[in-house]
């Protein structure tokens, strides 16, 4: 599947964009100087990967659709899920995305009814697999036409969604001193 062709599938949805993530680092172009920021501990600035998102968000909301995520994170939490949060996260939301999260220490197990497995689900009936490499770097993504693949990303996406919760109550519980 080319950038093209999933870009399209934002543009087509009528109802569901949801995404599952799973990795605790991406390594994507359009956020690695933004990252190197981040680490060197400055200040957010013009960050037009998140921008253009938020606008794709936007215009999905303003329609009447829903752009929904859940992202397993391991606590405590990666450089790079700690970045996502507060330069990506705090602005999808305001954006109009439901970002959720399921925490859980490195010591806990992965929550059983959820994948080591990255994917988009468009309207419950569109599935892209999200490929990744050991570093985070974005390989393919494979559109499935298989029908008991897509089912059971539904069942995935609600069991995800069940056991998140939404971003900014998991980031209030972050704060120094909440319980």
């Amino acid at each position: 599947m080319d950038d093209d062709e999933f870009n399209q599938l934002f543009r087509d949805f009528r109802y569901t964009a949801y995404r599952l993530e799973t990795l605790q680092r991406y390594d994507v172009s359009y956020e690695q100087d933004e990252f190197a920021r981040f680490l060197a501990g400055e200040t957010r600035g013009e960050f037009p990967g998140i921008a253009a998102w938020c606008d794709t968000v936007r215009a999905a909301v303003s329609a009447g659709k829903r752009m929904h995520r859940v992202h397993v994170v391991t606590e405590p939490l990666s450089d790079y899920v700690r970045f996502e949060c507060g330069w990506a996260y705090e602005h999808t939301v305001d954006a109009g995305e439901d970002v959720r999260l399921i925490a859980v220490s490195a010591a806990d197990a992965w929550p059983a009814a959820l994948p080591h497995y990255d994917y988009w689900l468009f309207d419950s009936s569109q599935l892209v697999a999200m490929y990744y490499d050991e570093e985070g770097r974005f390989v393919s993504g494979e559109l499935i036409s298989d029908p008991a693949k897509i089912v059971q990303a539904n069942v995935w996406r609600d069991a995800a969604v069940s056991a998140s919760m939404p971003y900014r109550i998991y980031a209030e519980r972050r704060q120094p001193g909440s319980p």
